[in-house]
């Protein structure tokens, strides 16, 4: 079952091309590390060559994204005003300035922001995504998928993965675990190691009660960010429905052992396993 709260993972680049579906991700969005992907997250695009209107844009466009990942919203939103005054047709800023108003719960701007940065860069993959994300979040499952899939045909997006996680991610929203299933396997055949789409793969084999494959699943997951209560709940229960005693004594004693006050801890002390 996918949830809101989801796992992350560490994986944080710099600002350039930035965003997981962590607060989505049963998984942003499984099990490992810190990820930021709330979360979305900012991407500014650089190029050489500026005018001093562009390069005051690009610059007040950066650190309102800076801003915005220290969670400091106010002075990220007037560093956009900044940035918007510069230079007006810099795509990136607008991305920037969705992703703060939608911090802000004003979707109407936030909106108005995605689209006005693809009417000045149609086939920008960050604002895609970010868009895309942005309307699944909102239940518009079917628009946002368009704008992940349109973010993963950019032959120059150096993340594709995370756009199709993103899709697997919008997909389970929906109740649509097949093509969920699609998208994760599209994540690890461009990047094996992808640890949210190998947890979503092995929630869902486990949701179907393919207990071998979720298995084999957390093994790759184990190899590729280290385990956070989720995953190691969802081992326990693995190895658990396999008969595997030894198995789910182990990552029991691991989940007691390093995250006590956890919601999956109380479960498993509560033996409320399902």
């Amino acid at each position: 079952m996918i949830r809101k709260d989801s796992m992350k993972f560490a994986n944080r680049g710099s600002l350039a091309g930035l965003l997981c579906v962590a607060a989505l991700v049963a998984g942003c969005a499984g099990g490992g590390g810190q990820e930021s992907s709330s979360d979305l997250q900012p991407s500014v695009n650089t190029t050489g060559n500026e005018s001093d209107a562009r390069n005051r844009a690009r610059i007040h466009t950066e650190l309102a994204a800076g801003y915005f990942e220290l969670g400091n919203i106010g002075v990220a939103l007037e560093e956009v005003r900044i940035a918007e005054q510069a230079d007006p047709t810099y795509a990136p800023v607008y991305n920037v300035a969705a992703l703060v108003y939608a911090a802000l719960k004003d979707d109407r701007r936030a909106e108005e922001s995605f689209n006005r940065a693809l009417r000045l860069l149609p086939a920008d993959p960050d604002t895609n995504n970010n868009y895309g994300m942005f309307l699944c979040q909102r239940k518009r499952e079917a628009e946002g998928i368009k704008y992940l899939l349109t973010a993963v045909q950019n032959p120059l997006y150096q993340n594709p993965e995370r756009s199709l996680v993103n899709a697997g991610v919008c997909a389970r929203m929906r109740g649509d675990n097949a093509a969920a299933q699609e998208f994760f396997q599209r994540a690890v055949s461009v990047r094996p190691n992808q640890a949210q789409a190998l947890y979503q793969l092995a929630d869902l084999s486990y949701a179907s009660a393919n207990y071998a494959a979720a298995q084999g699943y957390l093994r790759r997951l184990a190899q590729a960010a280290q385990a956070n209560a989720e995953v190691l709940w969802l081992a326990v229960r693995v190895e658990r429905r396999m008969g595997n005693a030894n198995g789910e004594a182990s990552y029991a004693q691991q989940l007691r052992k390093n995250f006590p006050e956890s919601k999956e801890a109380a479960a498993l002390q509560a033996g409320r396993f399902e």
